[in-house]
């Protein structure tokens, strides 16, 4: 018997690659996956068919929809906030218009079968706006602030409502009424992988910390020690999305749900790294740009509606991230480097 099909999309990024080796070693599903870039070999073998190309291009987008039928559609790919605000044109049209050829996608495969594929999209707290002004001495809820400074931010937002609407409102060309696809959204922190260096991200002085720390390199941070933000390690990232994605509909009370795991400085991840690399070199030079990004995000955000509707809750806090994942795995990367 065939194994139902899910897509990745994004599928060389961090999330994109532990998701499908995740997936591929569960073993309940045939893997699509999709990304600009040509895969690792080792990736691609974990795939019945790995699409090297552009979520614009239409061309390649019909062909993958007329080949396959994806019961789940995780939808991860996207120009990154630091490379958006330099090209953010080029971020509006891959993160918005991609992103609508992908949803047209599961659309048009939930009307084909009768049946609501599940489309899974990888939000970011970057959706939010927060003004010196603002009181977020409480964590913030899903509802809070959405007034993004960035255009990654921006596109965020709109990509969450235009899911909301194809899950709710969508009707097709004729105005028939239609199997609507079924639109579920994470709004992540920053991530810290240690298998994956992250790039374009403007969270990612967190995880670029510490790949430098293991491999001997200076590094100088650009926000400020004391400024703060919510983390999660990639396992857990993965895990919510797993998660998420099965839960059944009927227990869903939201379309988009926040996850966490713990909030700490700048200079908190630096105290931690400096136990396990005494000699690390890191400093604090702020880039004025990326610090009032990351001023624009709130310390704490509010995932008790995942905990209650999907029983989310992260296996790692700071200190057992670090001391139990981070650390011994980012060790065993460099060690004969």
């Amino acid at each position: 018997m065939a194994k139902p099909e899910v897509l990745i999309t994004g599928a060389n990024g961090e999330i994109g690659q532990r998701l499908v080796e995740y997936l591929e070693e569960e073993g309940r599903y045939d893997i699509v996956a999709l990304d600009l870039t040509e895969p690792a070999p080792e990736l691609a073998e974990k795939t019945k068919a790995f699409y090297r190309g552009n979520i614009l291009d239409k061309h390649l987008m019909d062909g993958i929809e007329t080949h396959h039928r994806f019961e789940i559609i995780f939808h991860l790919a996207g120009v990154l906030s630091s490379t958006g605000e330099k090209n953010p044109m080029l971020a509006h049209h891959v993160n918005v218009d991609g992103s609508l050829n992908i949803l047209q996608i599961a659309q048009n495969h939930s009307q084909a079968s009768g049946k609501s594929v599940v489309f899974v999209f990888s939000s970011s707290i970057a959706a939010y706006g927060i003004r010196k002004e603002d009181d977020t001495t409480v964590p913030v809820s899903v509802r809070q602030y959405l007034t993004p400074m960035t255009m990654y931010g921006i596109n965020k937002l709109y990509i969450e409502q235009l899911g909301r609407y194809y899950c709710t409102s969508y009707k097709g060309e004729e105005g028939e009424d239609s199997v609507k696809l079924d639109f579920r959204c994470l709004r992540f922190p920053g991530l810290i992988s240690p298998q994956t260096v992250p790039s374009g991200g403007t969270s990612d002085y967190g995880p670029e910390m510490l790949h430098a720390a293991a491999q001997g390199k200076p590094y100088s941070c650009f926000v400020s020690p004391g400024t703060m933000l919510p983390f999660m390690v990639m396992s857990d990232a993965i895990r919510s999305l797993i998660m998420l994605s099965r839960a059944p509909e009927d227990q869903l009370r939201h379309r988009i749900y926040n996850v966490t795991a713990f909030s700490v400085t700048a200079r908190q991840i630096m105290k931690k790294i400096e136990q396990y690399w005494p000699e690390a070199e890191i400093d604090f030079e702020p880039v004025l740009k990326r610090q009032a990004i990351v001023d624009s995000w709130p310390d704490r955000i509010d995932d008790g509606p995942a905990r209650r509707d999907w029983d989310w809750h992260p296996e790692y806090d700071f200190d057992s991230a670090f001391d139990n994942v981070l650390v011994p795995h980012v060790r065993k990367r460099y060690e004969n480097k």
